[in-house]
């Protein structure tokens, strides 16, 4: 779906190093505020235990795993709003993002100074916050000029969007992100072609020393209260030593590493989960012939939407679909063992896909 997770943060905060832990794109990490003035930009794929599972069952030439897009975006300085730092190039990179992952520096590093003095996690949160709230306010002012213009020359509709753009001018100025407002479809409609900074689904993430990979610290505590409210939970990553064992090419060796850090498994996969999570996403795969493979679409999608991540023409030319799920196929262990239970159904067009189907897609084209 070329779907893009944006990394975000203050400079000096790992997010380079968090970065190589997810991409297998490589990107090179300094002790430097502002090192750089361009965005990384990587693949990760997305691990899924499922389709390596169902290749012991339909044997493939090869797995192709599904994957997102990962922009690490350059360090963000106080006054980026104003050109501070690197300020609107990483702000119009932030806008081509479907969704963001905020790291937060929870770390201690006598060499390694923080761009604002101290160590303050909450507070560098607010200053993200504060950034992207501006350039925000300023794209819902624009517009408002522009309709306030066209109700002075009659246009009817004009009246009803101005009172939903002032209704979101008032959220932002009091210092609220757009995605905590409370907004029927109809109002976030006219707000859509902004692609505003803060309505992005954001998760955090507090990258900490390798001691305190499992149990976390004081700064992750601090983190965890304050998202409380928000019914948010901070994902806890050692973005160093994660990036080191990443780089290791025998799987038995990153597992080795991982457990010497008291670890289960790397904090990539949990960062992807949650990226799912927040984007809505699931998972329905394609098997037999040259290729198994995992394909995202968002929940709640039809058959035919699906078939179209495929290609377009499947779904213009969709006639219906073969559903077996994954769960069945793992507990008979074949696909004639499914038909023969009854396990495997005939979809026509109104069907949603779940996670975790198997699809054969009937097409006439």
């Amino acid at each position: 779906m070329g779907l893009k997770c944006g990394i975000v943060g203050l400079t000096n905060t790992g997010k380079t190093s968090m970065f190589n832990c997810i991409s297998n794109t490589k990107a090179v990490v300094t002790d430097f505020a502002y090192s750089t003035n361009k965005s990384n930009i990587g693949v990760c794929p997305v691990a899924d235990q499922r389709l390596t599972h169902i290749n012991t069952f339909i044997k493939a030439d090869k797995l192709i795993y599904a994957t997102l897009d990962v922009i690490d975006i350059p360090g963000l300085a106080k006054g980026a709003n104003q050109g501070e730092g690197i300020g609107n190039t990483f702000l119009a990179d932030v806008r081509q993002c479907d969704a963001l992952i905020h790291v937060l520096r929870c770390f201690d590093h006598p060499n390694l100074l923080h761009v604002e003095g101290s160590i303050d996690p909450v507070r560098d949160i607010e200053i993200i916050d504060f950034e992207l709230q501006v350039k925000d306010l300023e794209q819902i002012e624009r517009k408002i000029q522009k309709v306030e213009k066209a109700a002075k020359v009659g246009d009817k509709n004009a009246g009803h969007e101005l009172e939903i753009l002032l209704k979101y001018k008032a959220h932002i100025e009091n210092l609220q992100n757009v995605r905590t407002i409370e907004a029927t479809g109809e109002e976030k409609a006219v707000v859509k072609d902004l692609m505003l900074l803060t309505e992005k689904p954001m998760m955090y993430v507090c990258n900490v020393n390798d001691k305190d990979a499992v149990t976390g610290n004081q700064y992750v505590e601090t983190i965890k209260q304050y998202l409380q409210p928000l019914g948010m939970e901070p994902l806890i990553i050692a973005g160093k030593i994660e990036s080191e064992i990443a780089e290791l090419e025998n799987e038995d060796d990153r597992n080795l590493f991982l457990s010497d850090v008291g670890l289960t498994e790397p904090g990539v996969n949990r960062v992807i989960r949650q990226a799912y999570r927040l984007l809505n996403l699931i998972s329905f795969f394609t098997v037999g012939g040259k290729e198994n493979r995992a394909w995202t679409i968002r929940k709640g999608m039809s058959a035919p939407q699906a078939a179209g991540a495929i290609h377009s023409d499947l779904e213009r030319g969709f006639i219906r679909a073969e559903v077996i799920k994954y769960e069945d196929l793992a507990s008979l262990g074949s696909e004639l063992k499914c038909k023969e239970a009854g396990r495997l159904t005939v979809e026509g067009k109104n069907y949603i896909v779940q996670d975790g189907d198997i699809l054969h897609i009937r097409h006439n084209t």
